[in-house]
């Protein structure tokens, strides 16, 4: 992991086209403005792992379903 030591006003340039800067610091955050191409993805970690939370609980809903079908189909074939 790099880490970096900004100050208000100052940027930092991810590749060629992303840059990130410094707008405001306050008592316990620090505001920054990313400028990117349209085509990057940009998400909060919490966001993103709230996603994927998400989507393996929608898994599993899945999978106890499949194996609800599976456990009623063979009672009814017995």
């Amino acid at each position: 992991m790099l880490v970096l030591q900004r100050k208000k006003g100052e940027s930092l340039l991810l590749g060629d086209d992303i840059q990130i800067s410094v707008v405001d610091i306050g008592a316990d955050t620090v505001r920054l403005a990313i400028e990117a191409p349209k085509d990057v993805k940009i998400l909060r970690k919490e966001l993103a792992e709230a996603a994927i939370a998400n989507q393996e609980a929608v898994a599993d809903q899945k999978q106890i379903q499949k194996i609800k079908s599976i456990l009623s189909s063979d009672r009814h074939s017995v």
